[in-house]
C-alpha cells in the first residue's frame, strides 16, 4: 500500500481556524516530551515558559514590546502572502528602516528638534520600502524569484549595518564597541508606562492592524489582492494588474518592516548596533501564518510568539536550559501548523503498489 494525497472538494472553515490551536497544543505536548528527555519536570518547565513571564505589569509590558515588531512585520508580509508574493526579506527591510531612521537621529545630535522623531518614522518607512523595491523591480522587470532576491538582500542589509557601526557611525567614546552614539532622549519613542519599556510604537501597531483589516475587508485594493492570490487567471480577465499588486504588496511589507526596525532602535535599544533584532523578520512569517493572514489573528499569534521569546529567557535563567529552546518551540509550531494545513486541504488515500504500477 502506498499513500497519496487527494485534494478535498472544500476545506472546512472551522478546521482552517482550529488548526493553529491544534498546532499550539501539539507543540506543547512534544515540548513536554523533550523536556522530560532532558531530565526536567515538564509542568515546571511549561509554567516557567508560558505563565511566569506574565506574572507582573513589567512582564506584560515586555510581552507587548516583543510583540510589536513581530506584528508589524507579519501584517506587512500578510498582504504579499495573500497575493502569492513571497517576501522573505522582512529582516533586511527591518534593518534598513533602522539604518534610515537611526541616521537621522545621529545627524540631529543631542539638540534634536520636535520634528526629528516624525522624520525618523518617515525615514524608517521609506528605508524599508526602498529595500523591498529591489525585489519588486527584479520580479516585475525580469521575473526574478522574489523569495531568493528578498532573502539575499537581508544579508546585504546586515553587512551594511555592521560596516556603519564598525566604521563611520561608530561611537568615538564607546571604548571601541561596534555601536553608534546613544540617541538623544528627545528622539526616543515616549514611554506609556513608567518603570517599563512599553513605548508609543505599541498603540501605533494596534492602529495599523485595524487599518490593515479595513483595507482587506472594505477596500477594492484588498479585494484585488485576494483575487490575485486565489485565482490569478480570473484577476487577469478582470483587468487587475498583477505587476501593480506586486509593487504594492512588497512596498507595504517593506515599509512596515522598516517601521518595526525604527521602533526598535528608537525604543528599547536607543542606538544602532550590529544586531537590531533576534530574527523578528523571519519569525514574522510564522506569526503571519499562525494568525491565518488575518490582522486580528496576527495580533494574537504575535503575542504568543513573543511569549516564546520571553519564556526562552525565563527557562534559561531559572532552569539552565539553552536559549535555543525558543527556536525549537517556534520550529515545532511551524511544522505542526504546516502539517495540519496539509491534512485540512488534502486527505490521505492508500493504493496498492500494483495499482500504482499499472496506472504508470
Amino acid at each position: 500500500m502506498r499513500p497519496r494525497l487527494e485534494a478535498r472538494i472544500g476545506a472546512s472553515r472551522t478546521m482552517v481556524y482550529a488548526t493553529p490551536v491544534l498546532a499550539v497544543a501539539l507543540t506543547m505536548a512534544c515540548g513536554s516530551v523533550l523536556f522530560a528527555a532532558l531530565g526536567h519536570h515538564p509542568p515546571a518547565v511549561l509554567y516557567a515558559f508560558f505563565i511566569q513571564p506574565l506574572s507582573s505589569v513589567y512582564d506584560l509590558a515586555e510581552l507587548t514590546v516583543k510583540a510589536t515588531p513581530l506584528v508589524l512585520c507579519a501584517i506587512g508580509l500578510s498582504f504579499g502572502f495573500r497575493a502569492n508574493v513571497w517576501n522573505i526579506g522582512a529582516e533586511g527591510q527591518l534593518t534598513l528602516g533602522a539604518i534610515a531612521g537611526g541616521g537621522i537621529a545621529l545627524w540631529a545630535g543631542d539638540d534634536a528638534a520636535a520634528w526629528v522623531l516624525p522624520a525618523m518614522i518617515v525615514a524608517g518607512l521609506l528605508g524599508g520600502a526602498a529595500w523591498a523595491a529591489i525585489p519588486a523591480f527584479l520580479k516585475t522587470r525580469f521575473n526574478a524569484n522574489e523569495i531568493l532576491t528578498s532573502l539575499m538582500l537581508t544579508y546585504v542589509a546586515i553587512l551594511l549595518l555592521s560596516y556603519l557601526v564598525h566604521g563611520p557611525w561608530k561611537d568615538p567614546d564607546g571604548f571601541s564597541f561596534p555601536q553608534s552614539r546613544m540617541f538623544a532622549d528627545s528622539v526616543l519613542l515616549p514611554l506609556l508606562t513608567m518603570g517599563t519599556r512599553l513605548h508609543l510604537g505599541a498603540p501605533i501597531t494596534l492602529f495599523l492592524a485595524l487599518g490593515a483589516w479595513w483595507v482587506m475587508a472594505r477596500m477594492f485594493i484588498g479585494f484585488q489582492i485576494k483575487v490575485v492570490g486565489l485565482t490569478p487567471a480570473a484577476a487577469g480577465l478582470a483587468g487587475f494588474s498583477v505587476n501593480r499588486l506586486i509593487w504594492i504588496t512588497l512596498l507595504t511589507g517593506g515599509a512596515l518592516a522598516g517601521l518595526a526596525g525604527l521602533f526598535e532602535v528608537a525604543g528599547p535599544i536607543g542606538q544602532l548596533q550590529p544586531s537590531i533584532s533576534p530574527g523578528y523578520g523571519f519569525t514574522a512569517i510564522i506569526v503571519a501564518f499562525l494568525g491565518r493572514l488575518h490582522p486580528v489573528g496576527i495580533l494574537l499569534s504575535g503575542l504568543f510568539i513573543a511569549l516564546s521569546y520571553l519564556g526562552g529567557e525565563t527557562v534559561q535563567i531559572e532552569l539552565g536550559l539553552p536559549l535555543a529552546v525558543s527556536g525549537v518551540f517556534q520550529g515545532m509550531l511551524l511544522f505542526f501548523l504546516l502539517a495540519a494545513d496539509v491534512l485540512v486541504r488534502y486527505r490521505i488515500r492508500w493504493r496498492r503498489a500494483a495499482m500504482v504500477q499499472e496506472a504508470g
